[in-house]
């Protein structure tokens, strides 16, 4: 499982059709991907990794909060070419991704773990579907955060 975190003043997703749109303020846009061998440990481990990642400035400047401390909020996107190999030629391979069944089914276990273990508010962006992301990004900070099946 690889996420891409970043830290916003405000993030949006959109979809044309139909028609859909989620908003947030300050807090983390996080697009994550999800790959074969991923499990539902995976994505509890994830979430937790996300809840309290020391991001935020505290008094004296410094990424020592994080987005539970700013009471900051979450849009998670669905994103499976984060799992695209691109060593081999010109075009990625998706082999790596997970399928769509298993991929949704764990994107939507990180919200839920989000929301229930850890108490944050998550808006979603619509799996599945060709989406516009607007991030301002805040800093900028962008990190990525990964759990492989091979990790304990």
């Amino acid at each position: 499982m690889i996420a891409v975190v970043q830290r916003v003043s405000q993030a949006s997703v959109k979809v044309e059709e139909p028609p859909y749109l989620e908003t947030i303020k300050q807090g983390l846009c996080i697009l994550l991907g999800v790959e074969e061998g991923d499990s539902q440990e995976h994505a509890k481990w994830i979430a937790g990794k996300l809840a309290r990642l020391r991001i935020f400035a505290d008094e004296q400047g410094k990424m020592n909060r994080s987005v539970q401390d700013i009471n900051g909020e979450i849009l998670l996107v669905s994103q499976f070419t984060l799992a695209g190999d691109c060593t081999k030629g010109n075009r990625p391979s998706f082999a790596k991704a997970a399928a769509g069944e298993l991929g949704k089914k764990l994107y939507e276990a990180v919200g839920r773990y989000l929301q229930t273990d850890h108490d944050l508010p998550v808006k979603f962006g619509v799996f599945g579907a060709m989406m516009n992301v607007s991030i301002e990004n805040d800093g900028p900070v962008t990190l990525i955060v990964r759990k492989t099946s091979n990790e304990n």
